[in-house]
């Protein structure tokens, strides 16, 4: 059904077919199957799913799959009732955004000026642009040169939906992008005032890419000494939020800064923070690992 009503791929083809001969077995161990199952059954092959060390991402996923199979028996008249309408799927949580340390952020600022030429220069202003808005990669490299203020201490981005927000960047952003201009123009030649984009490039879009934007950041993050695979543009923009809020900055001013429409998901900020606090504490604290 999944192959033929559906168009499933092989792939989930076969990912129903392991999770579903797993639920069966389990099942066929206490003498039932999919038409006897009952939730308490259901419940009991989640807990040995959680017994044998399975995320709660997979245990959700192989449940979803199971609430497939059962909703296929009721619809084709094997049984009347689904066990799983009852069962809660796990709590997957929320993964904490992975942030750089300031002296990380400074190391990898520093390491564009060991770039060659105006490639270097493109590239601090780029980060410099970065950590200090905290703009999504997108919006980044989709900068035009009318987003700068005449002062270039505000820019205008223009951010999902299509909403624009004004965001404040402080002088080392300010002073990276004149640095930059000048060899962009130089760059350009003639075309210079015609082009919009603030980081012009021969790509179909006109501007720098995504992709190209990230690659060019691990090599600067090799440069900077630092593991690549820890880097990429949205670990800088979670390092902005994050370094802010450690820095006083009030949560309001910061989801207004990163564009979220709500301020649930700017929160999950304080709590990489009270993460590192209790590492700290941990870590740290005299007392760390004495029981009293």
């Amino acid at each position: 059904m999944m192959v033929a009503e559906r168009g499933a791929s092989q792939n989930t083809y076969e990912a129903y077919h392991r999770d579903l001969t797993r639920y069966l077995e389990f099942l066929g161990t206490d003498g039932q199957d999919g038409e006897t199952a009952s939730p308490d059954t259901v419940r009991g092959f989640l807990a040995d799913l959680a017994a044998d060390g399975l995320a709660a991402r997979t245990q959700a996923r192989k449940l979803s799959a199971i609430r497939q199979f059962h909703g296929f028996l009721v619809l084709e008249g094997h049984r009347t009732d689904d066990p799983t309408s009852t069962v809660d799927a796990p709590r997957l949580g929320r993964p904490l955004p992975k942030v750089l340390q300031f002296d990380e952020v400074g190391a990898l600022l520093a390491a564009t000026s060991e770039i060659v030429g105006w490639r270097g220069a493109r590239m601090r202003a780029l980060l410099e642009i970065l950590y200090a808005t905290g703009l999504r990669v997108s919006e980044l490299v989709g900068l035009r040169l009318s987003s700068l203020s005449r002062d270039g201490r505000i820019v205008t981005v223009r951010g999902k939906g299509g909403k624009e927000r004004l965001v404040p960047m402080g002088d080392a952003a300010r002073d990276a992008i004149e640095a930059w201009l000048p060899l962009r123009a130089s760059l350009l030649g003639k075309k210079s005032k015609t082009v919009p984009w603030l980081f012009p490039s021969r790509a179909t879009a006109g501007h720098i890419t995504r992709d190209g934007f990230a690659k060019q950041l691990r090599e600067t993050a090799l440069v900077a000494g630092l593991d690549p695979a820890r880097v990429s543009p949205h670990v800088l923009r979670h390092a902005f939020a994050t370094h802010l809020l450690a820095n006083g900055a009030d949560l309001r001013s910061v989801q207004q800064m990163l564009g979220h429409s709500d301020i649930s998901t700017t929160q999950i900020y304080t709590h990489v923070l009270d993460q590192r606090l209790k590492s700290l504490v941990q870590d740290v604290h005299p007392l760390s690992g004495t029981r009293i």
